[in-house]
């Protein structure tokens, strides 16, 4: 029973090991871990839970590729380590072609408000750690979806709803 048991054990091992997928980077809090493969919009839509014709800007997530799991670095702005002001200011410059200032407080002072119910992608979202007004910013994807830069995991995917990022989120609006 134990041979066959072990055999079946290595042939379920041997076929995942040849399968290709690909991590979306998703915050821990998100107990999904979803591993997804396809195109920008086929693995998008199943991390933001929203259907494929709903990803309509793939620069955008193109972009979140080509950053995931770059580490957090306090003044930091480039791949060896970058803030979330800067990610913020370089999304928005790239994507959109909006210049921003540099930190989240001066962002969160320029923005045309919004009540979360009316957000859309590429809108900004801020929270207050620490006692400290707009202390962090982030990039409103879709379906309660943000990406940041966390200290602790580097530029990932967030549930806005989530009661750990909801209880300090502060305010969003749109970069003018």
């Amino acid at each position: 029973m134990q041979k066959h048991m072990a055999l079946m054990f290595f042939i379920l091992l041997s076929a995942f090991a040849g399968c290709k997928s690909k991590k979306i980077f998703t915050d821990a809090s998100d107990t999904r871990h979803k591993k997804v493969q396809g195109s920008v919009k086929e693995r998008y839509a199943a991390v933001l839970d929203v259907k494929k014709r709903d990803i309509k800007n793939e620069e955008l997530y193109r972009f979140i590729d080509r950053w995931k799991g770059v580490k957090h670095r306090d003044g930091g702005t480039g791949k060896r380590g970058i803030d979330c002001s800067a990610f913020t200011c370089l999304l928005q410059k790239e994507v959109y072609g909006r210049s921003l200032p540099r930190t989240a407080k001066d962002m969160a002072g320029q923005v045309k408000r919004k009540y979360e119910n009316q957000l859309k992608e590429g809108d900004l979202v801020f929270f207050d750690f620490n006692g400290r007004k707009f202390s962090h910013v982030g990039v409103y994807l879709q379906n309660n979806k943000f990406v940041h830069v966390s200290t602790s995991k580097g530029v990932i995917i967030s549930n806005l709803k989530d009661p750990w990022y909801y209880k300090y989120f502060s305010r969003a609006g749109t970069a003018r």
